[in-house]
């Protein structure tokens, strides 16, 4: 059964005029046509364009910042989400995902770092591509692969040795905890994918990070995408401390480490590289290598401005994430985008990241980064139609002038209450400010009672984990650092 929609404008992609008004036909998922369509002036006016791309994202259930987190670098805000109860996973992933959704996002990249547990890792995946289904969302999915370093980048005895005993117990317990194998770790990404990757669900390789990787993990990676085309996704260079770890540990540089060991491939995303350089730029363009930036996550977790200008006038391929911590916890893609231009697009007449720059992208590049499937970067007849809808009523509210470009306010001032729909694959899945698979409100409710009930369990730990800040501040202020 067809689907029309009667618009006002209509962006088919990063470097499309806006155009209009139009009505676009769906049918069996896809867009069957596009046809000129005189506008109703009594009508509601609508602005679509292609669905937004979050290219980096843990699925957290709740923000970091509601239990302690907030403003806190990362060295010491990692070690705070081990406040987080295990929680049932479709439960904590559709919040998440649902969330993403009203922002405006259709296609999103977990990078499964925080493992609920309650079952094997399977079977909690397949729970989660559930959670995807039923929110309508597209996901690529990382399994999280890591076996050193968990407490600082370096040996964890000797910043524990400076606690009191019990907190050092309280927080080995919480923290430290055995690794797989390297052969155990690779397999368990084929178990994951043999129980819940499918066409909308990529499951990918996700160590997270050089510095949380032995060398042994990260061959072994970089060897399994070879062999089996799949994508990997890693932290990358996101914070001072990290940087400095690098070049002590890789005199020769560490990217050109990877580079050797065969990381460096159009099937590798890189999120943040925050403290890239322009030399180790240059080989991540050549190399075809994705960059996921993170903006408000750089800023709310104190690790920097990325080189985003920088990296597009080296020919990097640049994608959006928001890492679960968009400018106000809320998951809002639009303001992200915004938030991009304004740090990135220049200064005075001086343009240094286009408009169509940052449209690539929130729209495009992050899409095969997620999906593994190269798609077009402009939608057309025959393209999935995967839409968001922003009510323009609502955005240009004022009605001054019909002469204006429509992306001078999509940049000026949409955001995630602007929403009037989402469709993913033909299939609407927000619909003016409400998940239409998932009832969210009382997911995030149950979320919230497991939580306040755990942490009221939980004093040891939040004592241990203030005791172990000045500490771990003390640790990298003594290191020589970049």
């Amino acid at each position: 059964m067809d689907h029309v929609l009667q618009l006002r404008h209509w962006l088919a992609g990063p470097d499309a005029p806006v155009i209009g008004p139009v009505r676009l036909t769906l049918r069996d998922g896809t867009i069957a046509a596009i046809d000129p369509s005189p506008h109703d002036p009594a009508a509601r006016r609508l602005f679509a364009m292609p669905c937004l791309i979050n290219a980096h994202d843990h699925a957290r259930p709740l923000r970091s910042s509601s239990f302690g987190a907030g403003g806190k670098p990362l060295e010491i805000w990692l070690h705070y989400l081990a406040l987080l109860p295990a929680m049932d996973p479709y439960t904590a992933a559709a919040a998440a995902l649902g969330r993403g959704a009203l922002g405006g996002c259709g296609v999103t990249m977990i990078h499964h770092t925080r493992v609920q547990g309650r079952t094997d890792l399977p079977t909690e995946a397949s729970e989660i591509a559930r959670a995807a289904r039923d929110v309508g969302v597209r996901v690529g999915f990382a399994v999280a692969l890591k076996d050193r370093n968990p407490l600082v980048y370096g040996a964890s005895e000797p910043v524990l040795a400076t606690l009191p005993q019990p907190m050092r117990a309280t927080l080995a317990a919480r923290l430290i905890k055995p690794a797989l194998s390297v052969a155990d770790q690779i397999a368990l990404v084929d178990a994951v994918a043999d129980a819940a990757a499918t066409p909308e669900f990529d499951v990918q390789y996700g160590p997270t990070g050089v510095q949380w990787c032995s060398p042994e993990l990260l061959a072994a990676v970089a060897q399994a995408s070879e062999r089996t085309g799949r994508r990997v996704h890693m932290h990358c260079l996101e914070t001072r401390y990290q940087r400095d770890w690098a070049d002590r540990s890789f005199p020769d540089g560490m990217l050109r480490y990877l580079d050797g060991i065969g990381l460096l491939t159009p099937r590798l995303t890189l999120a943040h590289c925050t403290h890239a350089r322009p030399d180790e730029l240059d080989l991540l363009a050549a190399r075809g290598v994705t960059i996921a930036v993170n903006t408000s996550s750089n800023l709310g977790i104190r690790s920097g401005i990325a080189p985003v200008a920088d990296m597009v006038a080296r020919g990097c391929r640049v994608a959006l994430g928001i890492d679960g911590l968009a400018l106000d916890e809320d998951d809002d893609a639009l303001r992200e985008m915004r938030l991009l231009t304004l740090l990135h697009g220049g200064v005075g007449f001086e343009t240094e990241v286009t408009r169509p720059n940052i449209l690539r992208m929130a729209l495009h590049h992050g899409r095969s980064s997620v999906t593994n499937r190269t798609v077009d970067a402009e939608l057309s007849a025959g393209s999935p139609a995967d839409l968001l809808l922003i009510d323009w009523d609502r955005v240009d509210d004022d009605r001054l002038r019909d002469d204006l470009d429509p992306l001078d306010l999509l940049f000026a001032r949409a955001r995630a209450e602007h929403v009037a729909g989402l469709w993913v694959g033909g299939r609407q899945i927000v619909a003016d400010g409400r998940v239409l698979g998932v009832e969210l409100p009382g997911l995030h409710e149950d979320l919230r009672m497991r939580t306040r009930n755990a942490l009221g369990r939980d004093a040891d730990f939040v004592e241990a984990l203030r005791a172990l800040e000045p500490q771990l501040r003390q640790h990298y202020a003594a290191a020589p650092c970049c």
